[in-house]
């Protein structure tokens, strides 16, 4: 297995620690642990590994499904892994929608051979027929995100459902990064709930504000999850018992939490919004906490623009060369009003001062 350097989290690795703020976080500010009992009582493995069967039995009825059709997971990066670990080897061909975050490319392309469907500005749309002409009789896995990362473009349910039937009627999977689907106003159904083929993968980090959690889970067909449970033996094993027991506090107060971090997306995305326009930069009205904007006249790439702005303001935002969209970068609007307040300011008064 040979997979290429993580662009996005090698960036943020060498200027996170050392920067003012951080203006491309991808999730909504975190949430204290004084909101959640912390006593999990003895920290030893959940038992059974994949998960308390109570709890995966009401994750399990979001989906119309059982709880053996959900696996507890370390976020939903080990969700993707474990999918396609399960799904993919050097016989089998996958189809990716980009861009997207690097791992939901990476990592089947270290496994099989990958097409990848390019969405293009300004809507970034996905055109289900761009997936049909893309699959082979080898296919056994469509990838996409939704809402998008780092576009911020959220595909409707029509089309995601044109691309389910698309990839079922050819026995493919169609495997849904969801991780922002909650932060939407009106969430479309998740994949996991469309169908024999549907598998969504999604966690507790990035709508519900609880990154350091690291809890999320697999929803889909049981052999698709029995498979993952398979390859989580080598990987994190089980579930953290302190996880899962905030996580399951979490849930329950869901609504609330929801509805907090979906009020602070709306307003933060407003007051991002009005800097960029007072300059001219332009990006889709995105859902979720991530916009992809245009780099500014004068900067040749959105790396040189972020370098610039980092050594001038101490902000660092995320290059769209990560993204395999050179020309843009991505802005995060999720974290605590007063950063994000003090981080457009910055922004605001370096673009004014490259115009």
């Amino acid at each position: 297995m040979d997979i290429e350097p993580f662009t996005l989290e090698r960036w943020f690795a060498a200027h996170e620690h050392e920067a003012d703020i951080m203006l491309a976080e991808s999730g909504i500010r975190s949430l204290s642990t004084a909101r959640f009992d912390l006593d999990a009582g003895k920290l030893g493995y959940v038992i059974p590994t994949n998960g308390d069967p109570s709890f995966r039995a009401e994750i399990a009825a979001r989906y119309g499904r059982e709880a053996d059709e959900v696996v507890f997971t370390c976020g939903t990066q080990e969700a993707n892994f474990l999918t396609f670990l399960s799904l993919l080897n050097e016989d089998d061909h996958a189809v990716v929608v980009t861009p997207t975050y690097q791992s939901l490319h990476a990592v089947p392309e270290s496994l099989a051979d990958v097409t990848r469907v390019e969405l293009s500005p300004p809507d970034w749309s996905l055109d289900p027929a761009a997936i049909a002409a893309a699959m082979r009789p080898e296919t056994t896995l469509v990838v996409v995100n939704n809402p998008n990362n780092p576009t911020g473009t959220y595909h409707p349910e029509e089309t995601i459902e044109a691309v389910y039937e698309i990839a079922a009627d050819r026995g493919a999977y169609l495997l849904c990064d969801e991780v922002y689907r909650l932060l939407a106003d009106d969430p479309i159904p998740p994949v996991a709930s469309m169908g024999p083929y549907g598998i969504s993968s999604t966690s507790l980090t990035k709508a519900y504000g609880l990154a350091g959690l690291r809890f999320g889970w697999l929803a889909g067909p049981p052999e698709v999850v029995s498979a993952a449970w398979h390859w989580k033996d080598y990987t994190t094993i089980s579930p953290s018992p302190l996880s899962q027991h905030v996580a399951r506090q979490a849930i329950d107060a869901e609504a609330e939490i929801l509805a907090e971090n979906r009020e602070l997306a709306r307003e933060h995305k407003d007051e991002t919004r009005t800097v960029l326009e007072t300059h001219g930069l332009d990006w889709h009205d995105p859902v979720g906490v991530n916009g992809f904007v245009t780099v500014p006249e004068g900067f040749a790439t959105g790396r040189s623009f972020c370098e610039r702005l980092l050594r001038e303001e101490s902000v660092v935002l995320a290059p769209g060369g990560a993204f395999g969209v050179p020309d843009r970068f991505r802005i995060g609007f999720g974290l605590a009003s007063a950063e994000l307040r003090e981080g457009l300011s910055r922004l605001d008064a370096f673009l004014s001062r490259h115009e």
